[in-house]
């Protein structure tokens, strides 16, 4: 269930986001999709505050983190969660 600690993106993961990823995972653990928003947007607040930001590929690796042990219908029901908080942020960009 842990692979993702043994994933090599974490080997040279800056400590503090490796920290906050790893708060996600325990809070995500067992968690329904309806349940999983919230946690994320606690972990993006979260960085937020101390100064954070995550790159692509390390935002792609907290939402595999987020799916480990889920069935197939709800990886594919987080991906289209995924899908639209990314149109959501990319609007607020533009």
């Amino acid at each position: 269930m842990n692979e993702w600690m043994n994933h090599p993106a974490m080997k040279n993961l800056d400590p503090a986001k490796l920290e906050l990823i790893k708060i996600a995972a325990t809070q995500t653990a067992g968690k329904s999709n309806n349940e999983l928003p919230p946690v994320m947007m606690a972990l993006i607040h979260a960085a937020n505050k101390k100064g954070i930001s995550f790159t692509e590929e390390e935002f792609d690796l907290i939402m595999q983190i987020m799916k480990d042990g889920k069935s197939e219908e709800e990886q594919q029901q987080i991906d289209q969660t995924i899908h639209m908080v990314r149109s959501v942020f990319k609007k607020r960009k533009d």
